[in-house]
Order: structure tokens, then C-alpha cells, then sequence
């Protein structure tokens, strides 16, 4: 299996083969590694340690049961953290771009795990702003390691207009058909006007809509106070769970 991750290297000398460990490669343990993870993580990225950074999110993926912990638990927090370096000016846009595909692609890793997935269980992932698509990443990546059937939109900033309730009306009913148990559709947004319009967006279309549609709304509480949704939350796991209390709750 390590030949296959790319964890394990072979080097021909002459006659001989000679295999070699990859660096980074460590046999972790969890839960109890999950901070000493963390902090290298973090240490690897701000460092630009490209490499590095994918060979310890690959080599603790396939060192634990718990995945979704590995999101919430070490990429999230990196994800804010590389936001407020950049923030106090630590960091330039050029260098953000690049520590941002690093995350993306660590991301990656995890999402093109092999999980099973349950077809009741369905989410939609919508980024209102280039600034949460991250944490739309991050939080598709969990849905579906925790079993979702997840349809992770990105970043739809540029779809903001009158006839964006239709597009999204149009594309869930093509993705959800009648008995295909619930439908979650989560909202990722640093500000208050894209968060208002995408909900009411997805509110206008629950008005029409059969039952077991929900809306959750992921972002800055105190920029929510005046937004409709099923839930609001500012935490991934929070958001996770609530999604599977409302499945079991739909089915029971």
C-alpha cells in the first residue's frame, strides 16, 4: 500500500534495487497525534513546504479511522490561520494563492478517499464569496467522508442575480429526485449581503419545494441576525452534526 501512496520510493543502482522512505512519512497515532499534526501541518505551510504538507495530510489519512477530525482538527485551523497572517500583513497575495492551493490540494486528498455513501443522505455546498470557498472545501470534503453525496458548487459570487433561485431550482432537480431522503443546502459567506442573498434564494425555493429540504447557513453569526435558515452556525462539526440529527430525524 505505501508503494502505491507514493509513500515508499525504489532507486536502481546498477543490479540493485534499493527503496527508500519518502520524506515526511511517520506512523502516527490518534487520536492522541492529532495536535502534534496540527502544528506541523501549520509549520510545513507558512514554511512552503509544499511536498511536506501533502505527505503528512496523505500519511495521517491513511494512519486513522477518523477523517473527518483530520478536516476539522487541522486543515480548518490552518485555514484561518494563513487568513490572519495574511491579515496583519505578514504574507502578500502572491504567497496567499500559493499556501491557498496547498490547502486545496490537501483537501483533495482526503475528498478522493474511497467512502461509502449513503444516496439519502444529499448536500449542496455553495461558496457566496472567494473568501469561504476554502471552507466550502474543506466542509464538502467531510460531508463525504462522513457518507454524504455531496455536490460542492465552489465559489458562486459571479451567479449573484435575479435568476439565480431558478438556476439552483433547475440544478437540484436534476441531482434530487423524488425519495432520494433529504437535501441540505449549506451556505459559506464572509459577509452579510451574500450570506442575505443566497438565502433567500434558497428560501424562495423551499416555499415551492417538497419536505426534507434544509437550509444552513455557515459563516459569521453577527453578520446573520437577520437571515432565515434552518441553522445557523459558525463551525464545520457543528454543521455536520445537525445535518445528521435532521437525516436520522427525516427516516425515523
Amino acid at each position: 500500500m505505501f508503494a502505491a501512496e507514493g509513500f515508499v520510493k525504489q532507486k536502481n543502482i546498477g543490479n540493485v534495487n534499493l527503496w527508500f522512505i519518502e520524506d515526511g512519512t511517520e506512523k502516527f497515532h490518534f487520536p492522541e497525534d492529532f495536535f502534534k499534526v496540527k502544528t506541523k501541518y501549520l509549520e510545513y505551510l507558512t514554511a512552503r513546504k509544499e511536498k511536506l504538507a501533502y505527505n503528512l495530510i496523505r500519511n495521517s489519512f491513511h494512519s486513522t479511522t477518523q477523517p473527518v477530525k483530520l478536516i476539522t482538527e487541522i486543515i480548518v485551523p490552518a485555514i484561518q490561520s494563513v487568513y490572519d497572517i495574511f491579515d496583519q500583513g505578514k504574507i502578500g497575495k502572491s504567497e496567499l494563492n500559493f499556501l491557498e492551493k496547498i490547502i486545496s490540494n490537501s483537501i483533495q486528498i482526503i475528498n478522493l478517499g474511497n467512502f461509502e455513501v449513503d444516496m439519502k443522505k444529499n448536500v449542496i455546498m455553495i461558496s457566496a464569496d472567494y473568501q469561504s470557498t476554502l471552507f466550502s472545501e474543506a466542509a464538502s470534503a467531510s460531508f463525504h467522508a462522513d457518507g454524504w453525496q455531496v455536490y460542492s458548487l465552489g465559489d458562486m459570487s459571479s451567479s449573484i442575480d435575479v435568476l439565480f433561485d431558478l438556476d439552483l431550482q433547475k440544478f437540484l432537480t436534476k441531482v434530487w429526485k423524488s425519495g432520494m431522503g433529504i437535501m441540505v443546502i449549506v451556505i459559506f459567506s464572509s459577509t452579510a449581503e451574500s450570506m442575505k442573498f443566497f438565502a433567500e434564494s434558497v428560501n424562495s425555493i423551499k416555499l415551492k419545494s417538497r419536505k426534507n429540504l434544509y437550509l444552513a447557513v455557515c459563516g459569521d453569526m453577527k453578520k446573520s441576525t437577520e437571515i432565515k435558515a434552518d441553522l445557523i452556525e459558525e463551525d464545520i462539526q457543528a454543521v455536520l452534526q445537525w445535518s445528521q440529527t435532521t437525516f436520522e430525524s427525516s427516516i425515523s
